[in-house]
């Protein structure tokens, strides 16, 4: 199954603002939700209301999975030292 990828505005405000090697690298990165939303790498936030988080070098992507509507909504990109005080 494949799944739609959606991005919050305030994720793609914050995709925009990375260098373009670090975007490209984090924009592989959520199309390959598309296909396998839930990774080996891919863990559960503790705390939170079901969200994953999924690591790209230093930079975080956090992100929703709804299986109903095949729909991967990422809440949040960031580096990771700043991702988790947003969230």
């Amino acid at each position: 199954m494949i799944y739609e990828v959606s991005l919050t505005p305030a994720a793609a405000r914050q995709l925009r603002k990375f260098d373009p090697q670090v975007r490209r690298r984090v924009q592989a990165a959520i199309e390959l939700l598309a296909t396998e939303p839930r990774p080996p790498a891919a863990t559960r936030l503790v705390g939170g209301n079901g969200e994953w988080r999924v690591r790209t070098g230093d930079y975080r992507i956090v992100y929703e999975i709804v299986d109903e509507r095949l729909l991967v909504l990422v809440l949040t990109v960031g580096h990771r030292r700043e991702i988790y005080q947003r969230h």
